[in-house]
């Protein structure tokens, strides 16, 4: 049985960061909203209340009854999660005097608690709250402070639970993932065993027991993840897995024949579809990118419900769905910030059963995965592509026109990274079509044409990150060779922002 700690998410934007934390320690987490504890789970180990946007005294505060949890598993209140457990065992919190945000240093720590364990006086944290623990219940112990926090941490005593005001899963938290570790594996005991190979194994078994002799119908994108779910599910299931691989007319330069080439030299059985013609369109004069991603995502659902119906007894659909497409589709507040096609729900009319190996996993996990499986490093290593392809890297309405010239521009980009040994340095880039002309001058004559914006980040799971810092070198080369090689383009930008605030894609 593998063992897991559960992370109770009440909306913190660093939640996601806490699982990445507690994965890296070799333990298997799992994220829930913050009501939906899984009860009589015996693989449970412990359990971590996340942060929250909230304060625990608003009326709108995400609240939920604990006594199934303390007492019977060891507990981490990380933030609103101490808040919270102060605030509804008879504390005070109030807004502070003087808000908290950024560095602090942890004084009077009490340094025979486990959970400070190898910790310091004086180690750096990182504060994010306007409000604080003003008083504490009498079974509270304060087991260490800062200079304008009291209550920086606590224990509740004979009960197994901790609370923390900072953040020990952000990087500037000096001591977190000692705090952590100290918590998962010294605290809840957990084994640390978790690894891709581990991974592997239970995955492989429960996709045997869920399908047994069922047949499925896996959507490829090309991508790394819908690759190491197709690898995944053909060593669980082998010839009962058929994959189809869908040209929507905006995979990158020669894409639909080279991916088609990796898969079958993988052994896996592969079906190529070009829909190009339907898409092109389908999205013929739309221009709102919720609507291109609806129209994408619809479009693959009907091929592979015509190819499904090629194949006899096919009873589910499997997607390469990963955890950060879960979180931006629909986070805990109910705010959709975009729409995966991987994520939009299946029309009835297919009435396939879903299957997602991946979807727990983030990116850097799904490579280490199909490292294990042995999968060759040219798929591994290849960068993040969005599922609607190039239509969400073209502002405005999609010509085949506008593809031809934003596949040439791309094939430059992408070549010139791996030429300049920059490829595996960037998480992510590619180039976007811009909804405007500008004015150029090409020999004697003057030009109107488009405007592309080049687009690469540095990231580990893309959930944050940062613009890369390219030589200025290799950016002006690439800019005078899409000039001069793309018909049609004749300015190139560059895109400097972050995720947050920015996101990744353009659209």
């Amino acid at each position: 049985m593998q063992e897991k700690i559960i992370i109770l998410d009440f909306g913190s934007q660093t939640t996601q960061l806490i699982g990445r934390r507690v994965r890296e320690l070799d333990t298997y987490c799992e994220i829930l909203p913050y009501n939906k504890f899984p009860e009589n789970d015996p693989s449970v180990k412990g359990v971590i209340l996340s942060g929250s946007p909230f304060s625990v005294y608003d009326d709108k505060a995400f609240r939920i009854d604990l006594s199934k949890v303390i007492g019977r598993y060891p507990v981490l209140g990380i933030c609103y999660g101490a808040q919270f457990m102060a605030y509804m065992n008879g504390g005070k919190v109030e807004p502070a005097n003087t808000r908290e945000y950024g560095r602090a240093h942890l004084t009077k720590i009490d340094s025979s608690n486990p959970l400070f364990k190898g910790i310091g006086q004086g180690t750096q944290v990182w504060m994010s709250h306007g409000d604080t623990i003003t008083s504490i219940p009498d079974d509270f112990k304060i087991i260490a402070s800062t200079d304008e926090v009291k209550v920086a941490a606590y224990e509740i005593s004979g009960k197994n639970v901790w609370g923390v005001q900072f953040h020990p899963e952000v990087f500037h938290t000096e001591d977190g993932t000692q705090l952590l570790k100290n918590f998962v594996a010294g605290i809840c005991g957990c084994r640390q065993d978790w690894s891709p190979a581990s991974f592997i194994e239970s995955t492989v078994a429960e996709l045997k027991d869920m399908l047994g002799d069922d047949k499925v119908v896996l959507g490829l994108s090309g991508g790394v993840d819908s690759s190491v779910a197709a690898v995944l599910l053909n060593r669980a299931i082998g010839k009962n897995l058929t994959c189809i691989f869908v040209d929507h007319g905006m995979l990158r330069k020669n894409e639909f024949k080279n991916v088609l080439h990796d898969y079958e030299c993988l052994g896996l059985n592969v079906i190529g579809v070009d829909a190009s013609s339907k898409f092109f369109s389908e999205l013929k004069g739309v221009t709102e990118p919720e609507r291109k991603r609806k129209i994408i995502g619809k479009g693959f659902i009907d091929v592979f419900d015509e190819e499904a119906h090629k194949i006899k007894d096919v009873k589910w659909l499997a997607q390469g769905t990963i955890y950060p497409d879960c979180i931006e589709s629909l986070s805990i507040t109910g705010t959709v910030i975009k729409s995966h096609h991987n994520v939009g729900g299946l029309p009835e009319k297919m009435n396939l059963k879903l299957c997602e190996p991946l979807r727990l996993l983030f990116k850097d996990e799904v490579r280490r995965v199909g490292r294990e499986l042995g999968m060759p490093e040219h798929l591994i290593k290849r960068h993040p592509f969005p599922g609607p392809g190039l239509a969400v890297r073209i502002l405005g309405d999609i010509t085949p026109e506008k593809v031809r010239m934003l596949q040439e521009a791309d094939d430059i980009f992408i070549q010139g990274l791996r030429d300049w040994d920059l490829y595996d340095k960037v998480w992510q880039a590619g180039v976007i079509l811009l909804p405007i002309q500008s004015v150029g001058v090409m020999g004697d004559e003057r030009t109107y044409e488009r405007a592309v914006a080049l687009r690469a980040v540095t990231s580990t799971d893309a959930m944050t990150a940062d613009w890369a810092h390219l030589p200025y070198e290799f950016l002006g080369k690439i800019s005078n060779e899409i000039i001069n090689k793309v018909k049609g383009v004749n300015r190139v930008c560059y895109d400097i922002s972050s995720k947050p605030p920015s996101t990744i894609e353009w659209e």
